[in-house]
């Protein structure tokens, strides 16, 4: 981990104006300026790191799976295999762990883990003119769903989370939230509005202070931040499977969207759910047949 630098004292900084520091009341905000910028830093190292650490697990597990079904030497082989076949299909890590623990593994030789499977056009991503939908990266469609609601609607925080089906609701965007509500949410369960409309499936609006379906440590998380309504939509595949969910914080109680808010978000929801259903089964199964396809190479091959 890269180590802090030392904040420069009041000495080292210069005095542009040629007025020493403190005199007369003038007051230089290089050094405090540069200590605010460390700490933003080590706040965003530290989330990192947490989540790496709610990652880990998950990534041990497909490695020692992988490394079973390969016959590979050790887990570092294992982990070599997932984080180059990861790279090659520009997912993440944790994501291509998490299809390796939740899908049925192979039961075909022949180095196909979907013999069957047909291609898929990819849905339309009207949001999102000028990117072509079997083209555009998964993170810049999960950023612009998040970006486009919160410009719909004026509000001034948002996160998105996806689901993963070993893990849950992930946090994977967000903005105008504080370090203590990243962590505290970093996995959601239960107790929340997204978790609400993630299984019923439906917008859900909930009045944050008086909602009894808000568990009281999520409640008074989500007030600390100055949210008084949280307004959540379900993101659907085309058969009905949630497959994520993008939540707005709005500063007064029982705030409703217009018509023309609602609509706005609840088209983009659509588009976005039927849009991830097809990365799943196409651009994530894809790098699955790939990475057994390597997978079965390296068991045919012989020991040194």
């Amino acid at each position: 981990m890269q180590q802090p630098e030392d904040s420069p004292s009041a000495d080292q900084v210069p005095d542009v104006a040629g007025v020493p520091p403190g005199a007369d009341g003038a007051r230089d905000d290089g050094p405090q300026d540069d200590r605010q910028a460390e700490l933003d830093r080590l706040r965003r190292e530290v989330r990192d790191l947490r989540g790496k650490l709610v990652a880990h697990p998950l990534v041990s597990q497909a490695q020692g799976m992988l490394q079973e079904r390969y016959r590979l030497p050790d887990a570092q082989s294992a982990f070599d295999l997932l984080k180059h076949c990861s790279q090659q299909h520009n997912m993440k890590l944790r994501s291509l762990a998490s299809a390796v623990v939740s899908v049925p593994r192979p039961d075909d030789e022949r180095g196909l883990w979907f013999p069957r499977r047909s291609g898929r056009t990819p849905p339309a991503l009207r949001f999102l003119p000028g990117h072509r939908p079997d083209k555009v990266n998964r993170s810049t469609v999960l950023k612009q769903v998040l970006h486009q609601a919160l410009t719909i609607t004026d509000a001034s925080m948002g996160d998105l989370q996806t689901m993963e089906p070993a893990v849950g609701l992930r946090m994977e965007q967000h903005h105008g939230l504080t370090e203590e509500f990243l962590n505290f949410f970093a996995l959601v369960e239960e107790g929340t509005s997204c978790f609400l409309a993630a299984r019923r499936q439906v917008r859900v609006a909930s009045d944050v202070a008086t909602d009894p379906e808000v568990s009281e440590p999520a409640r008074e998380m989500i007030l600390s931040i100055g949210s008084r309504t949280a307004h959540s939509m379900p993101m659907l595949s085309a058969a009905g499977r949630t497959v994520g969910v993008y939540s707005l914080h709005l500063p007064r109680a029982k705030q409703e969207l217009t018509r023309a808010q609602a609509t706005a978000v609840d088209g983009m929801a659509v588009q976005a759910g039927r849009w991830l259903d097809w990365h799943q089964r196409t651009i994530l199964l894809n790098a699955l047949e790939d990475l057994h396809r390597q997978g079965t190479r390296l068991r045919a091959r012989p020991a040194d």
